[in-house]
C-alpha cells in the first residue's frame, strides 16, 4: 500500500473513502457539528483507493482480534426489541 499517498488524509476521510469503495449502494452518513469537518469529509469522494490498497487494508484488518462486547450488557438487552 502506498502509505505516503494515503497519509495525507485524516482517519475520518480514509474511513469514508474505504466505505465508498466497498459497494456502490453504501452511502456513509458521517456526523459532524463543524463546517470544516464537513468540508473535509466531502473530500473523501476524491480519494481513490486502488484494488491493491483495499487488499492491503483487508489483510491488515483481518489480523486484528476484536475483543469485548459491542455494547454493555444492559444496552445489549435493549437491542432487537
Amino acid at each position: 500500500m502506498d502509505t505516503t499517498r494515503l497519509e495525507a488524509f485524516s482517519d475520518g476521510v480514509f474511513a469514508i473513502a474505504w466505505l465508498l469503495a466497498q459497494k456502490p449502494w453504501i452511502v456513509p452518513i458521517p456526523g459532524t457539528t463543524k463546517l470544516h469537518r464537513l468540508d473535509e469529509n466531502i473530500g473523501a469522494v476524491s480519494v481513490e483507493l486502488t484494488p491493491d490498497d483495499l487488499r492491503d487494508i483487508d489483510d491488515a484488518t483481518s489480523k486484528i482480534t476484536v475483543q469485548g462486547a459491542r455494547y454493555p450488557k444492559k444496552l445489549e438487552q435493549m437491542t432487537d426489541r
